[in-house]
């Protein structure tokens, strides 16, 4: 009985509110706002309210609702101890054995890392005056 007085008297001030953006010119806002203050209502008319009242007041609603806390508790902690091992123990396994294959060739001792490349450029001589030219170059530009 209460909730249904409480919805009424905030869909009415809704609708009030609504009536004064209204008359401020702001039609398609106070449009909005009408739309959002019958909700209460309308939820009362369904009788949504009446069975979220009853449910809150139920022990055995909260029992179920603990449960089904505790349910979704523990498939997440499953999920974030599966994450952080890397998955199933089938696909762990599968995993090593392709990262063990692909390391080494079957005939070699040690894998093979391929020919070491360096740079083909040479180094600059230090000490030149060549050095600073482009420095020079850049604050010339800009008048200093």
């Amino acid at each position: 009985m209460i909730a249904e007085t409480v919805c009424s008297a905030v869909s009415a001030a809704g609708l009030g509110i609504a009536a004064v953006t209204a008359y401020r010119k702001r039609f398609l806002a106070a449009v909005r706002i009408a739309a959002y203050s019958l909700i209460p209502v309308g939820l009362v008319m369904t009788g949504v309210v009446g069975w979220l009242a009853d449910t809150a007041f139920s022990p055995t609603a909260w029992i179920g609702f603990g449960l089904l806390g505790g349910a979704w508790a523990l498939l997440a902690t499953t999920r974030a101890v599966e994450r952080r091992r890397g998955g199933t123990r089938a696909e762990r396994k599968a995993a090593r054995a392709a990262r063990s294959e692909t390391a080494v060739a079957p005939t070699a001792s040690a894998p093979s890392l391929g020919p070491a490349t360096r740079p083909t450029t040479a180094p600059r001589a230090t000490g030149s005056s060549d050095d600073f030219s482009d420095i020079e170059a850049i604050l010339k530009k800009h008048g200093i």
